[in-house]
């Protein structure tokens, strides 16, 4: 329901606050007053193209604000249009158009004197019957659903396959290869840096032996080794007459056996160095193959794994795939012809629904002002899918003498309200919650436009409904009504109850807000409203 709409520079209206509350709303007033620019901020709040007409002479924007509160939850939206832009927030958070269409579609309907709403188009005239399906007909519905479901997922299946068992086959060849080869060359992580540094010391063998060698001569007896000997010798008798030398001898000592230390990381790295003279060429092999296989698979050792892990999960999925391969054909086949049986029973129980639909609405368009009118529901054959098999086109005459055509050429803004109006009472409750209509009484007066007055409350029962009307005996149904009056360039809306209500009635009846009889008319004509 919309709780509040605000607006500020709309057209003629500086500033203008509604509380419009549940049920029939009516907005009434003298033509030229901008009673539609109220239906025009709805569309701006539901997302629809903003008019640089609807910029009034009050300010440099228009701005549209509604507080819609369905079920607890509340959605604040806020559209700000100025020559330039259109700006919008939702819950205070800025937003786009689409949006906003996309948060009020199915929750707000505005039909206007040159609106094709959503009824011209197949899938809400398809829509429309579903509502109205009786008990098996939402059976049938909802075993379609099941179907459906089931022949999308096994065609998922069969699309993987590719339709075509041989590529597949050939797909596992490719793989098993790949991951084979990898395998067998028994890389494993940090394998690429280990023979790197090998290579480079077995490349490097000779000068490695000589500069180790000579290393080791000049740290050993003859060199290093035999200085701290001395040392040694010369500090402890040094200690022996001056105590105060004695860290020295610790000192020296220390030095004395780390050089033993390195002497002997001296002797095995010459050791090391007896290698076979047939290990440069075997891992010179291994980088070589190392080097193919990122040719093809990978920059690096860490990205040929990575390509083996996904090639072995491929072979477990195309083995898969081909064992599903034998029966999914039957499956496919068996599952399609049981989505076309469900579709045909759907497509009868909704046949059934709308011609319920299109009889309801021909009475309804009757007592609103149609003398022969004729409301037909033409079901075209389409391909299966979510929705059935149909394409559900909505056609309308006016007379019985006149060919029906589908709703988009209906000419008359106001036989479209009307149609419509029928069409929400004859399925039932309709789909959305709020419903604006705009001169949806043209053309109409008299008994007529009293039971047009009945319906369009009858409506409102189960949804919040706006109706811009000149309809006294329309607006005499509404459960609130709001008065546009315009001075000079400022237009105001007023809400209006007790003696004000009956004024603007009289007004509305006979010109004359002042008149005696008028007020007692329009006082009459409440009263009737109120008896239904």
């Amino acid at each position: 329901m919309l709780d509040e709409l605000v607006v500020r520079n709309l057209g003629l209206i500086p500033s203008a606050r509604m509380d419009p509350g549940g049920g029939l709303v009516v907005i009434t007033g003298e033509t030229g007053t901008g009673k539609t620019l109220l239906l025009g901020a709805l569309r701006l709040l539901r997302g629809e193209q903003a008019r640089k007409d609807q910029i009034g002479p009050h300010g440099d924007e228009t701005v549209a604000e509604g507080r819609f509160v369905d079920g607890g939850e509340e959605h604040v939206i806020v559209r700000r249009v100025d020559r330039n832009r259109s700006r919008a927030t939702l819950d205070g958070e800025l937003t786009t158009a689409a949006s906003l269409t996309a948060t009020l579609e199915g929750v707000l309907d505005v039909v206007g004197q040159d609106d094709r709403t959503h009824l011209s188009r197949a899938t809400a005239a398809r829509t429309l019957v579903d509502a109205a399906l009786d008990a098996e007909g939402r059976s049938a519905l909802a075993a379609y659903g099941i179907a459906w479901d089931t022949l999308e997922a096994l065609q998922a299946e069969f699309d993987a396959l590719g339709g075509d068992r041989r590529a597949l086959e050939r797909e596992l060849d490719m793989v098993r290869f790949q991951s084979r080869e990898i395998a067998t060359a028994g890389f494993r992580p940090g394998d690429d840096a280990d023979l790197a540094s090998r290579a480079e010391r077995l490349r490097n063998a000779e000068e490695l032996r000589e500069r180790l060698t000579a290393a080791r001569m000049a740290a050993g007896e003859d060199g290093a080794s035999g200085a701290f000997e001395v040392s040694g010798r010369e500090l402890a008798a040094a200690t022996r007459v001056d105590g105060a030398l004695a860290p020295l001898v610790h000192l020296n000592d220390e030095l004395a056996e780390l050089l033993g230390e390195l002497l002997g990381e001296l002797t095995r790295a010459l050791s090391d160095l007896d290698h076979d003279p047939g290990e440069l060429d075997a891992v010179e092999s291994q980088l070589a193959r190392l080097g193919d296989l990122k040719r093809k698979y990978g920059d690096t050792l860490e990205a040929v794994l990575a390509f083996a892990a996904s090639a072995e999960a491929r072979v477990g999925e195309l083995e898969g795939l081909l064992g599903r391969a034998d029966v999914i054909g039957a499956d496919l086949t068996r599952a399609r012809s049981e989505a076309g049986d469900a579709a045909r029973r759907l497509t009868e129980a909704r046949r059934a629904a709308a011609g319920d639909i299109a009889d309801r609405a021909v009475g309804h368009l009757r007592d609103v002002g149609f003398d022969d009118p004729v409301v037909r529901f033409s079901f075209l054959p389409a391909e299966l899918g979510p929705a059935g098999a149909d394409r559900v086109v909505l056609e309308f005459a006016s007379d019985r003498a006149l060919e029906p055509a589908p709703m988009s050429r209906i000419a008359s803004g106001g036989e479209l309200s009307r149609v419509i109006l029928a069409l929400r009472l004859a399925a039932g409750a309709g789909q959305v919650e709020i419903i604006a209509f705009d001169e949806i009484d043209a053309g109409v007066g008299g008994a007529t436009a009293l039971s047009m007055g009945r319906k369009l409350r009858a409506l409102a029962d189960e949804r919040q409904v706006f109706c811009v009307t000149h309809l006294p005996q329309v607006a005499a149904f509404a459960d609130r009504q709001f008065v546009v009056t315009r001075r000079g360039n400022e237009a105001t809306v007023e809400r209006v109850d007790g003696p004000r209500r009956v004024e603007e009635l009289a007004r509305m009846l006979a010109g004359l807000s002042d008149s005696e009889r008028g007020r007692e008319h329009a006082a009459e004509l409440l009263a009737l409203a109120a008896g239904g």
